[in-house]
This record gives structure tokens, C-alpha cells and sequence, in this order.
């Protein structure tokens, strides 16, 4: 071969591996399937039973009686029964997570998962591949070796690098099958704390007993299955489940695999419903053109929106820029925006009209709606959403209110910022 076909080839060869990576890209980066794109009409309200009749047969799980949830603020209240309940388990443990890093509290959860792991019970760790990029080698070695089984969700592969960009963001621990823990936390020091400083976040999660729990098991079980082959049943895993208390609940799930509209469509659907008040506690608020639609329709028929988002201290001003850029309509709309001032806010809680409160995973961001793996527990009790109320003023008060005419008089530099911000809101 002569030094000039011997450069052609060099070059055909680079331009190949160039174009794969381009379309590898292009794949990783796309923005999920198609999605909604037509307002949703207001058939009913909140209170009426058409209303949970639907979401009972759009997103899936029936709404079921019987349900016990309990509200948990921040690490050092969160934690503590999550440990406990691992520590109690008789036979299994299920456990899908996002975050999870090194630090003092990811090596507690691994002794926990690893020590009842030795006395014989079936653990089972589904960790992001993504998410769990920070945990501590050392961790996964040490729980494998004491029989815990551990799965990586989406580990990337070259043949189909694309899904990698589909990362499961849900939270679901579940103890012998009748005991549930979903919500916003992952395992991480920043979680740990109550929130006192920069370094330690606001956040909530829910302890969950009752009927219920069989589904946020389902919801567990669909990803370990794309994770491990294996299907895990029986009554181990699915026992037969008593009362628990008066609460009515389902849990559901979305995911681009397996249609990635449905916590999208849930909000629609509660949002156009609502007749009185809206409530949202959001840690990552880019919401779409349809979402803002919906909310600003709702104002108009005189539904009170208010919002809590982070302020300045938070893991992503990229997302903080595409967040502030979509405001003009809802705040022209009458909407009540605050920025949490204390430190990140993480927090993931909807509520509307007293009656309805939806907790989970999700953000309220194309990347939750259409890109991830999610998981949500809607509640439909009135003490408890009063419950939720009360915390919401609390963190109100804590916040600081944007109006209208500051969010206009912001200085042209972050305007641009923004706007640049809002361009990539697809992947946000």
C-alpha cells in the first residue's frame, strides 16, 4: 500500500468513526417519543369521581383503599426509618435508586443492605448507572459479597448507547412486600441533615403502608426485569396486604419504553381539573408549552398557582436559567412564583383543590415527562393534603417572591443567559 492509499484509508476510516459517534450522539441526545401536543379539555373537576375514574384507567393502577402515608422532612427524619425498616426485613428487600454516592450514609445503607443480606433475606439493588456514578467501589464489592444482588440500569453499551440518556430517576424501597418508601432523597451527603445549611438540602419522602405498596412493587419489578432477566414473585414479594388506614392511593409509572407521557398526562389532567388552588413544590420547573398552557387556563377560570422552586443555591444554574426564561406567561397569568433561599430545594410535591396530592420522582421538566423512568404516588386524602398544605406555607415562608415587574427588570446578560439555558430544556 502507497503512502497516499495508505492516508485515504486513514481518512475513510476516521470519517467513519466520526459519523457513528455524530449519530450516537444525536441518539443520546433526542428528545424522547412524541409527545402531547393538544391542550386537554376540562371534562370535569377534582371532586368529582369521573376524575379519578380516569386516572385510574388512563395511567394504569386502580386507585386503592386503605392506605397509610407518612411525611418525612429531610435526612435526619428520612433516614433513620429507612435504615430501621431495612434492618427489620424478614425476607426481602427491593431498592431502585438514582443517587447514589459515597459518604457516611451511602456506607450505612450498604451495611444495612449487606448485613440482612448474610441472615438470608433477598436484597435487590437497581441502581442508575448514570446516578450511581460517585458510589464508592468498595460498597458495591462489599454488599456483593454478602449475597446482595446489584443491577446497573442502562449501563452503556456501543451497540445502543442511545438509552443511556434513558435513566431510571425512581425512588422505590419496599420492605418484605407491605412497607414502601418513595419521594424525593436520594443517598447522597447532601440529603443528609435538616436542611440548616448550603451543604445539606430541603427535601421530603413518604413512608407508605397499606395496598398500595403491591404497586409501587410492580413498578419495581418492571425495571428489574429489563435489568436482570429475572422476575421476582411470590409472596415474598407480593403478600397479601391489610388496612393500613383511610387513605385512597395508586402508584404509577412512565417510562420511554413503555409510553412516556403518563406522569405528563397526570399533571394535564389534574391541572385542568383543579377548581381552587394549585400548589407546587418543584425541584427542577422547566415546564413545557402545553403545561403552561394548562396552568395559565386555570388561572383564568380563577385557580390560585403558586410555586416554590430553588433559588440561587442549586446543583444546576443551567437548569435555574431554563426555569426563570419560561415565567413571563404564568406570572402575567397571576401566578405566584418563590425561590427557596435556606439551600437546594428538592423537594417534589403537587397539590390541588385539598383533595389531591401527587409525591414522587418527578420533576416537572421534559426530562422527567418524556426521557426517564419515573415513578409517582398520587394520594387522595384531604387531611393529608391539609397536612401538606401547612409544610408548603412553611417552606413559604422561607422563600422569596417574584413578581412580575422584578423578573422583567432582570439584568440583560442573564436574560441571554436564559434564553441559551431554555434552548437545551428538550434534555433538562
Amino acid at each position: 500500500m502507497n503512502k497516499r492509499s495508505g492516508s485515504r484509508l486513514k481518512t475513510v476510516i476516521w470519517t467513519s468513526l466520526l459519523t457513528l459517534a455524530a449519530t450516537l450522539l444525536a441518539l443520546n441526545f433526542t428528545a424522547g417519543e412524541k409527545k402531547l401536543d393538544e391542550q386537554i379539555k376540562r371534562e370535569y373537576s377534582l371532586d368529582d369521581a369521573q376524575y379519578q375514574r380516569a386516572l385510574g384507567v388512563l395511567l394504569g393502577p386502580p386507585i386503592l383503599e386503605g392506605n397509610r402515608i407518612e411525611a418525612l422532612y429531610n435526612g435526619d427524619r428520612i433516614f433513620p426509618p429507612m435504615l430501621e425498616a431495612i434492618r427489620s426485613a424478614k425476607q426481602t428487600i427491593t431498592f431502585e435508586t438514582y443517587i447514589y454516592w459515597s459518604g457516611d450514609i451511602g456506607k450505612a445503607f450498604a451495611d444495612a443492605l449487606a448485613d440482612r443480606a448474610k441472615d438470608g433475606v433477598r436484597v435487590h439493588l437497581l441502581l442508575d448507572w448514570v446516578g450511581s456514578g460517585k458510589i464508592d467501589e468498595k460498597f458495591l464489592q462489599e454488599m456483593e459479597a454478602a449475597g446482595v444482588q446489584i443491577r446497573k440500569f442502562h449501563k452503556p453499551a456501543w451497540y445502543d448507547i442511545a438509552r443511556m440518556n434513558n435513566r431510571t430517576h425512581r425512588k422505590l424501597l419496599v420492605i418484605d412486600g407491605h412497607t414502601g418508601f418513595t419521594g424525593g432523597v436520594g443517598i447522597a451527603p447532601k440529603w443528609t441533615g435538616d436542611a440548616q445549611d448550603a451543604e445539606h438540602w430541603r427535601d421530603s419522602h413518604f413512608k407508605v403502608e397499606g395496598p398500595v405498596v403491591a404497586q409501587m412493587q410492580a413498578v419495581f419489578m418492571d425495571n428489574w426485569v429489563k435489568a436482570s432477566g429475572d422476575v421476582l414473585h411470590g409472596e415474598a414479594y407480593f403478600p397479601a396486604l391489610a388496612t393500613a388506614g383511610n387513605g385512597r392511593a395508586q402508584v404509577f409509572s412512565s417510562s420511554p419504553s413503555g409510553g412516556s407521557e403518563g406522569v405528563h398526562l397526570m399533571y394535564l389532567l389534574s391541572i385542568t381539573a383543579a377548581a381552587k388552588t394549585i400548589d407546587l413544590s418543584s425541584a427542577y420547573f422547566v415546564p413545557d408549552d402545553l403545561t403552561i398552557g394548562a396552568l395559565v387556563a386555570a388561572m383564568k377560570r380563577g385557580v390560585r398557582v403558586r410555586i416554590i422552586v430553588p433559588g440561587p443555591i442549586i446543583d444546576s444554574q443551567t437548569v435555574r436559567g431554563a426555569s426563570r426564561a419560561s415565567w413571563g406567561p404564568l406570572l402575567e397569568a397571576g401566578a405566584e412564583i418563590y425561590e427557596y433561599q435556606p439551600t437546594m430545594f428538592h423537594v417534589k410535591v403537587f397539590t390541588a383543590d385539598g383533595l389531591l396530592t401527587s409525591v414522587g420522582s418527578t420533576n416537572f421538566d421534559n426530562r422527567s415527562f418524556r426521557l426517564n423512568d419515573e415513578a409517582n404516588l398520587n394520594i387522595y386524602d384531604a387531611e393529608f393534603t391539609a397536612a401538606q398544605a401547612r409544610q408548603f406555607e412553611a417552606d413559604l415562608k422561607q422563600s422569596k417572591r417574584v413578581t412580575l415587574e422584578g423578573w422583567r427588570a432582570r439584568p440583560l446578560p442573564e436574560k441571554i443567559m436564559e434564553h441559551l439555558a431554555s434552548l437545551l430544556a428538550a434534555q433538562l
